[in-house]
């Protein structure tokens, strides 16, 4: 197997977060009568996350709405001091998929003018809510300057030269904590209903650790702080961090940015099946 990554490394992994507070909520009717700007997942959990990832020396990617960079200046002003990556997941959280073209088009615009007015952020990568993009969106994406994607998909180089850092549904906590991932986690062999989420969970990035290992690929791995809401969550978070951190001598742990800066540097290494 030819290398893929730089020495001394065999494989690569991102800690990523996505969703910043209540912005689907409130796109979708769903948050009143809660005060804007209260969300618990960022008053109470992120807090307690990142310095989790403090602890273990790990920088993480956060895919954001830019709605929420005026909601709360102040978290994105913790994740920026602390070395972690602010990247992009849509205006508030649309499904991608379902835009239309004059809709996605207002959607890059409004994002990036957020953006713009927010000292420190400049986003690098997009994740889709919903895991798909459109074909127009590979033009987009490079119009605004955007150098990489993740969305369900493979590991390389995509169009318009924009590397693609794909995550997978196994490795996300909402297919195993969330009821409405039932039929996800049925298309994907799993069952309906999940008895111990907890565990499961764990086993499966720990599992998918030692595959990216062995294969030499890239693991994405999905916390939701929206979705760290017990102690027994929390413990799963610590668990794979301890793991994550004691793999660093072998495996490349990164924010998505710097290891799509190596993909685009390095194409030969990652060619893909879908360039027609």
């Amino acid at each position: 197997m030819t290398p893929r990554w730089p020495p001394p490394y065999k494989a690569a992994l991102s800690f990523t977060m996505d969703n910043l507070g209540e912005a689907q909520d409130v796109l979708r009717n769903a948050w009143w009568p809660h005060p804007i700007g209260t969300h618990p997942a960022v008053t109470n959990q992120l807090p307690r996350m990142l310095s989790m990832l403090a602890e273990h020396c790990i920088k993480a990617t956060y895919f954001t709405e830019s709605w929420s960079l005026d909601v709360y200046p102040d978290a994105v002003k913790s994740l920026l001091q602390a070395g972690h990556e602010v990247a992009w997941h849509g205006f508030q959280h649309e499904f991608w998929s379902s835009l239309d073209e004059e809709q996605e088009k207002q959607n890059f615009a409004k994002s990036m003018q957020a953006a713009s007015k927010y000292e420190g952020v400049r986003y690098q990568g997009f994740r889709p809510p919903g895991g798909k993009i459109n074909d127009r969106t590979w033009g987009l994406l490079k119009k605004h300057g955007l150098e990489y994607v993740s969305p369900l998909g493979e590991l390389g180089l995509g169009k318009e030269g924009v590397a693609v850092l794909p995550f997978e549904w196994r490795a996300v906590d909402a297919f195993w904590y969330m009821d409405k991932f039932s039929g996800i986690r049925r298309e994907h062999g799993e069952r309906e209903k999940i008895e111990e989420p907890e565990k499961e969970f764990k086993k499966c990035l720990l599992d998918k650790l030692e595959e990216v290992k062995r294969e030499g690929g890239f693991l994405s791995v999905l916390f939701h702080p929206f979705l760290q809401t017990s102690e027994e969550k929390f413990a799963v978070l610590k668990e794979v961090l301890d793991r994550i951190a004691a793999e660093q001598e072998e495996v490349w742990i990164a924010p998505c940015r710097e290891i799509a800066q190596w993909v685009r540097e390095h194409p030969e290494l990652f060619e893909r099946q879908d360039q027609s």
